[in-house]
């Protein structure tokens, strides 16, 4: 199984549209790994994790043909996770050739903005009723796709006006985490999931660096002691894959230095566009 990194930044993006904090000021001098888009990622080609206002750039930038893509998890409703206005791109009108049924899973913020954004009057001409469906989705749901996919929607520590979702994905018999955005304080419910799991690959959320908030986001203080009760469920080993992402350069780091301090810890720093085979 490969996962595709195609962006790693929050929200602001890496330099921020509007910074000139050091760090990114370093980011537009220094250029490669430290410019970042919005967080989403692939997982083997099927299943595409976010949808970001970043995604046409992804999209272009890697070669990808998301009129192939059948299976769209969204995180939550903010905008850096989910820019649902780009779908009418699906209809047949402007999309030609797009493969099937796109089947979005999210929840009921993620459908409300969903529903928003494709009735303004602009759209009302081209419904994609046909084309895009909305799978209101809750923590604790098992879905199953057409490709093989089994998926369980985890609940997350992050915005508590809106039912945040972290998901699980399992395909001939490989399981990831991908858990962005969340901190680390975890319901029992998210833990009883992730325990009756063993995983070759965990994608954790490090937005804030070297700082700690003590929930919502996690940074690089919550990240080891994660994992050490992920160890002690079970659930991760010595061969699980362990990635951070979905950085803020208000964590006040470099790339180089959450390189450096992944290293030291056998963890990798996701950058856009890094590919990780398991």
């Amino acid at each position: 199984m490969k996962i595709l990194y195609l962006g790693t930044a929050a929200a602001e993006g890496w330099p921020g549209l509007f910074c000139s904090c050091p760090i990114c000021t370093h980011a537009r001098e220094h250029g490669g790994r430290n410019l970042r888009t919005r967080t989403q990622a692939l997982l083997d080609g099927e299943i595409l994790l976010d949808f970001p206002p970043d995604t046409y750039c992804h999209a272009v930038r890697h070669g990808l043909n998301l009129g192939k893509i059948h299976t769209l998890l969204v995180s939550h409703s903010h905008m850096d996770h989910w820019f649902p206005t780009d779908l009418i791109h699906r209809h047949e009108h402007f999309g030609h050739g797009a493969e099937g049924v796109l089947d979005v899973y999210g929840n009921s913020a993620v459908e409300k903005a969903f529903y928003d954004h494709i009735l303004i009057d602009r759209f009302k001409p081209h419904p994609i009723d046909d084309v895009v469906h909305f799978h209101h989705t809750h923590g604790g749901d098992h879905i199953r796709t057409d490709g093989g996919w089994e998926i369980t929607a985890v609940p997350a520590d992050h915005d508590k006006r809106e039912e945040c979702l972290v998901y699980i994905c399992k395909k001939d018999g490989k399981t990831v985490f991908y858990g962005h955005d969340t901190g680390a304080n975890l319901s029992q419910q998210a833990w009883e999931l992730l325990a009756a799991e063993q995983f070759d690959l965990v994608s954790l959320d490090a937005t804030m660096g070297q700082k700690t908030i003590g929930g919502y986001h996690m940074g690089l203080p919550d990240i080891e002691p994660f994992l050490t009760k992920m160890e002690a469920l079970g659930c991760v080993d010595g061969h699980t894959v362990r990635v951070i992402n979905h950085f803020s350069h208000n964590g006040e780091m470099t790339q180089e230095q959450l390189e450096a301090w992944g290293a030291a810890r056998g963890i990798l720093a996701a950058y856009d566009g890094m590919e990780v085979e398991f």
